[in-house]
């Protein structure tokens, strides 16, 4: 049989449940901290662990990737069917680092069961996240009664997400005709709560810098040379302050060049979300919003371009005064970027403004940090009506569409190998990711299980 019976699916589920959270369990146990020089031999022993356990779920092709840093994973198994799609799964093995003493209540390398929910490092980000593939695509196989995926399926999984992805782009690339496919799976995203589930549609690209402002050679003194010469410092605020116009857009020429603007069905979808603005506030640790002109405070999270700054220095910061015109100056500015903006002209834009607004006088040099670029996948694509087809079975409900207003590799992915890139997560922003006492819901992850489980047969057709 070709299509994926439910009740099939889920006698499948709760028959190997324990087995599977005994495998998580003993995945969770292992340290794999990148950010920790000291725990790389345990990040190691993460790949290969997780390499065993493709092997053990029947991938025929299992290797652990080399990088100048960390491990990855890659896995890949046929379909064998003529004209079968071909899915690459992104999720990373690596996790934030924990210690009992930031809070936690359980030692966060021993995984404790409480009350539904698996609390450990990992359990969510991502860890258990990449792990429910293993059951869906045993629970898919079994249910259709087929020997192999009803689409070519890939897996990489990476070893540095929690550290940035350095090596990341450069793996992608050297590596792009082995991770050639129609489309990729990111599972490392979450959904807007248990009872609202979601698909996210997208997620803003990142470009930052410094802006290093000089003026006199050496800090000289107000009374004597002030309001005569140009003060740095003076600059830099007026940088930050020229970033934005009266209505709170970027007010740099060309920065809105090519932006993909949200359609009106898209506003229409994310005004349906349940969106509680004081309870957001609250998570915000702030009194008020505040933002561009026209548009709510989730369309200008998720869907509109920024200019932040997100730290100014210079001149005399002890106690009591000191009368100085300051020699130098510092600004860190950070741009979140949305479909249609490039990254390399958003980068030209920022240095002919500066270049355009400081004044004579004032030296200045700007280094730019990595890009990340922004990906976004249209709510009509064939392949992401896939994924939402696949989620309602699991949940029973109807899926709603959010978006992601932080950054992530998944650019890397969209960039080079050409194809659209779709998010499946089921975590819920209470499992604390990279806080103390991250958890996962058990019912959730269940889920997760199920969607992935009806997910291959819904991609390659049979299911529609």
């Amino acid at each position: 049989m070709s299509d994926t019976p439910d009740s099939a699916v889920r006698a499948y589920i709760e028959e190997h449940r324990d087995a599977f959270l005994d495998d998580l369990v003993e995945w969770l146990r292992i340290p794999s901290v990148s950010a920790d020089p000291d725990r790389a031999s345990d990040v190691r022993r993460s790949a290969d662990w997780l390499a065993g356990k493709l092997t053990a779920t029947g991938f025929p092709t299992v290797e652990v990737w080399e990088t100048d840093g960390a491990p990855a994973v890659f896995a890949e198994w046929p379909s064998g069917d003529a004209g079968a799609p071909t899915v690459l799964v992104y999720g990373h093995h690596d996790v934030q680092p924990a210690a009992r003493e930031d809070g936690w209540h359980t030692e966060p390398f021993e995984p404790v069961f409480k009350d539904g929910r698996l609390h450990a490092r990992g359990a969510a980000d991502d860890k258990g996240q990449v792990f429910f593939h293993t059951l869906g695509l045993r629970a898919h196989l079994a249910a259709t009664g087929r020997t192999a995926p009803a689409v070519n399926l890939k897996l990489l999984i990476e070893g540095e997400e929690e550290s940035g992805s350095p090596h990341f782009p450069a793996l992608v690339r050297e590596r792009a005709d082995r991770l050639a496919c129609d489309t990729v799976i990111v599972s490392d995203t979450g959904m807007w709560s248990e009872d609202t589930p979601t698909v996210c549609t997208g997620m803003r690209g990142l470009t930052d810098c410094q802006i290093d402002l000089h003026g006199p050679e050496q800090d000289i003194h107000s009374g004597s040379f002030g309001g005569a010469v140009p003060n740095p410092a003076t600059e830099a605020a007026r940088l930050a302050a020229a970033l934005h116009d009266e209505d709170r857009r970027v007010a740099i020429p060309g920065f809105y060049d090519g932006i993909v603007e949200l359609t009106d069905r898209e506003r229409e979808l994310f005004a349906e979300l349940p969106f509680d603005e004081k309870q957001w506030l609250r998570i915000a640790h702030s009194h008020a919003s505040l933002g561009e002109k026209g548009y709510t405070t989730l369309e200008r999270i998720w869907a509109r371009p920024t200019a932040e700054v997100n730290g100014m220095g210079g001149g005399y910061q002890g106690p009591g005064g000191k009368t100085i015109v300051p020699s130098t100056a510092r600004l860190k500015l950070s741009f979140r970027l949305v479909a249609g903006q490039d990254a390399d002209a958003v980068q030209r834009a920022v240095r002919q403004w500066v270049a355009d607004t400081l004044p004579d006088g004032i030296r200045h040099e700007i280094n730019f940090w990595g890009v990340t670029r922004p990906c976004l996948t249209p709510l009509d694509h064939p392949y992401l009506q896939s994924v939402v087809r696949a989620m309602g079975r699991a949940f029973g409900q109807k899926i709603r569409f959010t978006r992601e207003g932080g950054s992530g590799p998944a650019a890397d992915l969209q960039d080079v190998l050409g194809v659209p890139v779709l998010f499946l997560g089921i975590s819920v922003p209470s499992d604390g990711w990279h806080a103390p006492n991250e958890k996962v819901e058990l019912d959730l992850l269940m889920k997760g299980v199920e969607t992935s489980a009806y997910l291959w047969s819904d991609l390659a057709g049979s299911d529609r």
